[in-house]
């Protein structure tokens, strides 16, 4: 085999096997790569996610403002997402709301043009949850705190 065929079985190992999503959409916002990790996430299978928009994993109202970023990074070649972490909440199959973290990289041909931007998708809904729950119990203790500094002596 090939370097470049054991990088290409290797690459497609990796996003196969991985449990988190790894979508990729065209310029148009086209899902054209939906792994297994992606079906697990949001519940959709290949077969229906493939051809369709992102829009089926972006919640109403943030749908305009995420195809105004898209464009403009389609247009310019840039985004800071490439390096930042991006969290956000996203809509699974079943209308389902969770909270996902990604980073995306941008998909070139061989002259540099930009054909899409692939991304790795990792749900943290139940760490969120958590986070809440403790900043509530924070927020609780506190008041009960506060409560006892006011208690006469």
């Amino acid at each position: 085999m090939k370097y470049e065929e054991k990088q290409s079985w290797l690459c497609n190992q990796i996003v196969t096997g991985a449990r988190d999503a790894i979508i990729m959409a065209d310029r148009e916002g086209v899902i054209r790569l939906w792994n297994n990790g992606a079906d697990k996430v949001f519940g959709f299978s290949p077969a229906e996610a493939l051809g369709q928009s992102l829009h089926i994993i972006i919640p109403e109202n943030l749908r305009e403002r995420h195809d105004q970023g898209y464009d403009r990074v389609m247009a310019s070649g840039r985004s800071k997402y490439a390096t930042e972490l991006l969290a956000v909440p996203a809509l699974t199959k079943d209308g389902s709301r969770i909270s996902v973290e990604f980073t995306i990289t941008l998909i070139r041909d061989h002259q540099g043009r930009i054909l899409g931007a692939a991304a790795i998708i990792r749900d943290v809904s139940a760490r969120w949850e958590k986070e809440r729950a403790m900043k509530r119990h924070l927020a609780e203790l506190e008041a009960q705190v506060e409560q006892m500094g006011s208690l006469p002596l």
